[in-house]
C-alpha cells in the first residue's frame, strides 16, 4: 500500500474529488468531514501527510485548530492547508501554526499532486542522506538527519519538516548565500517567495525563543539568505 494521505474537508464533493485523484496516484487515502473525526483518527494512527481545509463545518478556524493538534502529536508529518481563504493573514497564520504549505482551492489537481510529491521527495532525500551525513554541527547548532531533530545550545528546537530541511540547506554551507530559488531547489520545495519568507521568520522565532541573541540567519538584500560563517 502506498503512503497514507489524510484529507480533512467538509464539502463532500471536493473531498471525494481529492480522494479519487490521490487514490489514482497509488496513495492510501483517509478522508474526514470534520475536526473531531480527523483528530480521533490521528491519535490512533498518524498519516504520512495531511491536507486540511481551514473552515470545517461549524468551526471557521477548525483547520487551524486541527493543525496545532496534529503538530502536538508530531512535528514531522507534512501538513498542507488547502482552502478558499487566501488572505495574507490566513497564510501567515497557517504557516505559524506549523503547516508546510498553504494553497488555495483554485490550484489545479496536477499542481496539487506535484506539491505533495515534492514533500514526499524531501522525506526520501533526508532518509537517503542519513548514512552519508548523519549529523550536521555548526557552532551551537546540531542537526540529527536520521532523527530529523535540531538543537541549539543543547536545547531542542521544534522544527517542522520544511523548517528542518531549510536550516539543513543553509547550515551545510555557512557563509554561502542561498537564493529563494536555490532554497526551493535544494529543499525540494515548490512554493512562492512569500512562503519562503514566512518560513524563515518562523525558524528565527523558534531559535530566538531558546536564545534571544540568535542571529545566525542573515537576509542578503536582493539575493537570499545565508547561515553565518564562524568568525
Amino acid at each position: 500500500m502506498g503512503r497514507r494521505i489524510a484529507i480533512v474537508e467538509d464539502e463532500a464533493a471536493i473531498r471525494a474529488n481529492y480522494s479519487d485523484a490521490f487514490a489514482r496516484q497509488g496513495y492510501e487515502v483517509a478522508a474526514y468531514a470534520d475536526r473531531p473525526a480527523a483528530l480521533a483518527a490521528f491519535r490512533d494512527r498518524l498519516p504520512d501527510l495531511a491536507i486540511i481545509d481551514v473552515g470545517l463545518g461549524d468551526e471557521p478556524e477548525g483547520g487551524f485548530t486541527l493543525c496545532a493538534e496534529l503538530r502536538a502529536l508530531s512535528q514531522r508529518v507534512p501538513i498542507i492547508f488547502l482552502t478558499a481563504r487566501d488572505s495574507d493573514f490566513d497564510v501567515v497564520s497557517g504557516l505559524r501554526l506549523g503547516a508546510d504549505d498553504y494553497l488555495t482551492k483554485d490550484i489545479s489537481l496536477p499542481h496539487l499532486l506535484a506539491r505533495v510529491a515534492a514533500l514526499f521527495r524531501r522525506l526520501d532525500v533526508l532518509a537517503d542522506a542519513a548514512p552519508q551525513e548523519d549529523r550536521v554541527e555548526r557552532d551551537e547548532l546540531m542537526l540529527d538527519v536520521s532523527r530529523l531533530t535540531a538543537s541549539w545550545k543543547g536545547e531542542p528546537v521544534p522544527l517542522t519538516l520544511t523548517e528542518f530541511w531549510m536550516v539543513h540547506t543553509l547550515a551545510r554551507h555557512p557563509g554561502h548565500v542561498k537564493s529563494r530559488d536555490q532554497l526551493m531547489s535544494d529543499a525540494k520545495l515548490v512554493v512562492d517567495d512569500g512562503t519562503i519568507t514566512s518560513h524563515i521568520k518562523r525558524i528565527r522565532k523558534k531559535f530566538a525563543a531558546i536564545d534571544p541573541a540568535f542571529d545566525q540567519i542573515d537576509s542578503v538584500y536582493g539575493a537570499g539568505y545565508r547561515w553565518k560563517a564562524r568568525a
